[in-house]
């Protein structure tokens, strides 16, 4: 663990900001919070899965948490030229327990410790996810960070009577299709299941959706971390007893994301295997009281993305966010914070 002391200043005065960086599950103390982004519990997740390296900065003024910033150091491996990456990734800005007027104080902080601690250890700083695009603008600026137009594409559930009233005629008949044909969509039970349903979408996802697909056990820590907890379900498509598509969501507050999902979508094109766990997913949703969902890694803005043409088809609605970069290489970030001036 590494300590750093600063001044905050709230009503009361000035008083000391600590910042403690857990490395190891069992050194993280009780914390307060919701928001499973940045949960000691998705931290567990990381930390069991191989290739992943979880690191958790928590911001406290006399004792008492006021921040925490989950990211995860992450190995994926690159066919041309070959090598192996890693890159740190962060979803959101991290979770305060302070004023509005002092968060961006104490994000800067951690900011700051973060980009020192994980470009020792990667190539490349990702924050992905932002609630609010300008949050934290100019001390991404003045650290050398880059942004990127970003998608968004979420489901409102809160203002809809069933989750099916904003599908699009065509989708509808789909699903109706799909489960008239013999398709059968519940959540997952067992560990066999989960493990079954995780090298499905191993064989099956699209590189199109996304390059990077964690090991089977990401899934199976999820089971014994989130699912018991409520924050994390995973819905299976069977057809004659085998599983031909899914969906994985983790839940946060009032909104459910859509993390992984897809199907065997040629080989039972009738039975409608990808469209049918995304339809579970957002009715699973709207059932249990959650306001949005949001579709994650829907893409770049200017270009086409076949996976955000295929989840608009839900109803969702579409709204622009950016992603911050920060690179290892000093001339390469050099030149591309003068290309994306922001």
């Amino acid at each position: 663990m590494m300590q750093k002391y600063k001044f905050i200043f709230n009503f009361a005065g000035t008083m000391p900001l600590k910042l403690t960086t857990y490395y190891r599950g069992n050194t993280i103390p009780d914390l307060p919070g919701t928001n499973t982004f940045h949960s000691t519990e998705l931290f567990h997740v990381y930390e069991a899965t191989p290739g992943y390296q979880p690191m958790l900065i928590v911001a406290s003024v006399d004792g008492t948490p006021v921040a925490k910033m989950l990211a995860v150091i992450r190995r994926s491996v690159r066919m041309f030229p070959p090598g192996i990456v890693k890159r740190c990734e962060v979803y959101g800005a991290g979770e305060y327990f302070v004023d509005e007027s002092a968060r961006e104080f104490v994000f800067e902080e951690m900011l700051q410790r973060l980009t020192d601690e994980a470009l020792r250890a990667c190539f490349m700083i990702e924050f992905r996810n932002l609630d609010n695009a300008m949050f934290g603008y100019k001390y991404f600026r003045s650290r050398g960070y880059f942004s990127i137009n970003w998608m968004r594409v979420y489901n409102s559930l809160h203002s809809v009577g069933r989750a099916e009233e904003r599908f699009s005629p065509s989708r509808i008949r789909q699903v109706k299709k799909g489960l008239l044909n013999g398709a059968e969509v519940r959540e997952a039970h067992t560990s066999e299941e989960i493990g079954e349903f995780a090298r499905m979408l191993h064989r099956n996802y699209s590189s199109k959706i996304r390059r990077h697909f964690p090991s089977m056990d990401f899934f199976q820590q999820m089971e014994h971390y989130l699912i018991g907890r409520g924050r994390n379900r995973i819905f299976i498509v069977t057809y004659k007893g085998k599983i031909i598509g899914g969906s994985a969501c983790i839940y946060s507050d009032d909104t459910a994301y859509l993390w992984f999902s897809g199907g065997m979508r040629k080989t039972y094109a009738l039975q409608y295997p990808g469209i049918l766990a995304v339809w579970k997913a957002l009715t699973d949703a709207k059932e249990r009281g959650y306001a949005h969902l949001e579709f994650m890694d829907v893409g770049l803005p200017f270009r086409r993305h076949g996976y955000r043409e295929f989840v608009l088809r839900f109803g969702g609605k579409q709204s622009s966010t950016r992603r911050w970069f920060r690179f290892r290489w000093s001339w390469l970030n050099r030149l591309l914070f003068r290309c994306f001036p922001r």
